[in-house]
């Protein structure tokens, strides 16, 4: 019996495209693909994906997770994990403080700044994200990463509130133009997606292709569910529409 690697995300609870990076480092090939290009897993391979999300539970990086699987020596496991751990309560400590100095902001003292409401979140999963991202649409995407870090830099919280309200108010259009069964390329879809870009380049600012990728990004599992959650099909009518603008306008 094979499960494709929808089926596998929606059971395990796991992204798609975290699936899909489990396989390209090499943790967690599927047993086979289709024709159709999709993976497949089998008892095996979702054992061993029970087994991933286990250890993971437990703190450990991708890294220890392949050598344990792998079997490499536990004594030398164990010493590394001992290292993480100690850098865990390093960063604990760093998330408390974090916290302490929100809610003096709360009530009343100094603002925090943008890049300091987020010390101690976890990196690794920023780190990992990016590398997904480095692995879907090569080396260039790096320029755009460190664009968009240096831009927030010295962003403040009301910065952050503004900046995520903008993309509540395009989901919220995105959805009355779909609905309403708008082309994509009505004066009005433009003028949304235009809206959409110019927000993008708060952070970074796509070509022709990097904003088509975007788009193909928005009907995957991480983004989807936000565009889709008043109706479905938002997503893919939001794909097209940003797909038709970085084609006849970028």
């Amino acid at each position: 019996m094979a499960w494709s690697i929808a089926q596998v995300a929606r059971m395990s609870k796991v992204t798609s495209r975290t699936l899909r990076h489990y396989d390209s480092i090499g943790l967690l090939p599927p047993a086979w693909i289709g024709d159709n290009g999709y993976r497949y897993y089998e008892k095996e391979q979702v054992h061993r994906l029970q087994q991933i999300l286990l250890l993971r539970d437990l703190g450990l990086g991708l890294d220890v997770v392949a050598d344990m699987l792998n079997g490499t020596d536990q004594l030398t496991i164990l010493r590394n994990h001992h290292r993480w751990l100690q850098d865990e309560r390093q960063r604990l400590d760093r998330l408390a403080n974090t916290v302490a100095r929100t809610i003096e902001e709360l009530e009343g003292g100094d603002e925090v700044k943008m890049e300091e409401l987020f010390d101690g979140f976890d990196a690794a999963k920023q780190k990992e994200y990016e590398a997904q991202l480095v692995d879907r649409f090569g080396d260039g995407v790096k320029e755009h990463i460190a664009s968009g870090k240096k831009r927030w830099q010295g962003a403040t919280k009301a910065d952050a509130d503004s900046f995520m309200q903008e993309w509540q108010d395009v989901v919220t259009r995105a959805t009355e133009l779909f609905t309403a069964n708008t082309p994509v390329d009505a004066p009005e879809a433009v003028e949304l997606v235009e809206r959409h870009h110019r927000w993008i380049c708060l952070s970074w600012t796509p070509n022709k292709d990097s904003y088509a990728g975007l788009a193909g990004l928005y009907l995957e599992d991480e983004f989807k569910p936000q565009l889709d959650v008043h109706a479905e099909g938002t997503a893919q009518w939001m794909h097209d529409a940003m797909t038709h603008y970085a084609q006849t306008r970028l």
